[in-house]
């Protein structure tokens, strides 16, 4: 048990940054608590978002950014990640809220390991270039259509892109994306758990 002043915000920012100790305890933390979820190399279907952490308005953070939330402007973080069968995340960031998702996800798609499967992400991540980021780790991204109804155009398209429309029209790409509503219950667990 810890007896006397707990550090600075600053001395513990500095040494998560600059001290291999804590980042290596961060890590041993993350695959104990792993070995208990099952093995990220088994989770054929992960699912990527971001989920805005708001502060309050009258907060001094310097960190904090405004951007958008939940249909509003608001001030704070937002927790990107991916998301497979087990209980930590396969790749997550934390960043200001003015940072978009697809730049976030350019970064962690490529850490993705395992034998392939599908990516399930919103409309936001309906972009050639994350299309071909997932392709590039052996994965199939499937994401709504950003704006359905219209048509291609006539710039180069993904491959992957292509064949994620062409899987979104058959029964199990309609029954695949389903199951893109897991990461919004993972995120309410983290953020609305009452324990």
């Amino acid at each position: 048990l810890w007896r006397g002043p707990l550090p600075s915000q600053a001395t513990m920012s500095a040494r998560l940054r600059h001290d291999p100790r804590v980042a290596a305890l961060l890590t041993a933390v993350e695959q104990a608590r792993e070995v208990t979820g099952g093995s990220p190399a088994l989770d054929c279907v992960k699912t990527i978002d971001g989920k805005p952490l708001p502060v309050g308005g009258y907060s001094h953070d310097p960190d904090s950014r405004w951007g958008k939330a939940l249909r509003s402007f608001q001030r704070g973080y937002k927790l990107f990640a991916v998301w497979g069968r087990s209980r930590m995340p396969l790749a997550w960031r934390v960043a200001p809220l003015n940072v978009s998702e697809q730049a976030m996800a350019q970064e962690m798609l490529p850490e993705l390991a395992g034998d392939g499967g599908y990516v399930l992400g919103d409309k936001l991540y309906d972009i050639n270039k994350l299309y071909d980021a997932a392709a590039a780790v052996g994965h199939q991204l499937v994401a709504d259509r950003k704006r359905a109804g219209k048509g291609l155009g006539h710039c180069r398209h993904s491959p992957a892109r292509l064949r994620a429309l062409e899987l979104l029209g058959t029964k199990f790409g309609r029954e695949l994306y389903v199951l893109r509503d897991r990461i919004e219950r993972r995120f309410a667990s983290l953020t609305n758990y009452g324990g």
